[in-house]
C-alpha cells in the first residue's frame, strides 16, 4: 500500500536529491535569488525555511547541524551574520515562489526561490515620452544633423 510521502523525490537518488538541495541552498544564501524549475524550488523552500529557523536560534550546535548540509563558509558567514538578523522578527515565511513561463527548450515549469527580506521592489518606470520617430532611428539624416538636399 502506497504511504503519502510528503517529500518530493526530483528523479534522483537520495543522494544526488541531498546534493541538489544543499547546492540550492547555498546559491539562494550567496545571491538571495535563484531561477529553477518549481518542483526544485518547492522542495528547496521547505529545505531552506528548516536551516534559517534553526540557525536563528545561533548556538553552536546548531552551527555545527547546519554545517552537515551547507558547506560553503561564505554562504554560513552570509547566513549568520545577515540573513538571521533580517528575519529575527518572523516566525517563517523566510522565503517565497514565483512562478514563471514555462522553459523554452523543454517546457518544464520554471520558478523563482527568493527570499522574503531581501526582494527588490521594481522601480517604477517613468512616464513614457512620446518621440518623434526620426529621433530614434539611427540612420536618419535628422538624427545625425546632416541635411536631406
Amino acid at each position: 500500500m502506497r504511504k503519502v510521502k510528503s517529500a518530493r523525490k526530483l528523479g534522483r537518488t537520495a543522494s544526488h536529491r541531498k546534493a541538489t538541495l544543499a547546492n540550492l541552498s547555498t546559491q539562494l544564501f550567496l545571491y538571495k535569488r535563484i531561477e529553477t524549475t518549481e518542483a526544485k524550488a518547492k522542495e528547496t523552500r521547505r529545505h531552506v525555511e528548516k536551516i534559517i529557523t534553526k540557525a536563528k536560534s545561533g548556538t553552536v550546535h546548531s552551527q555545527r547541524i547546519i554545517f552537515k548540509t551547507i558547506r560553503d563558509k561564505s554562504a554560513i558567514r552570509e547566513l549568520f551574520e545577515d540573513i538571521v538578523g533580517k528575519v529575527a522578527g518572523r516566525n517563517g515565511g523566510y522565503t517565497r515562489v514565483i512562478k514563471l513561463a514555462p522553459r523554452y527548450g523543454d517546457a518544464a515549469k520554471m520558478a523563482v526561490l527568493e527570499l522574503v527580506d531581501y526582494a527588490e521592489a521594481p522601480a517604477a518606470a517613468p512616464a513614457a515620452q512620446k518621440q518623434d520617430r526620426s529621433k530614434r532611428v539611427k540612420g536618419s539624416k535628422k538624427a545625425t544633423g546632416e541635411s536631406a538636399e
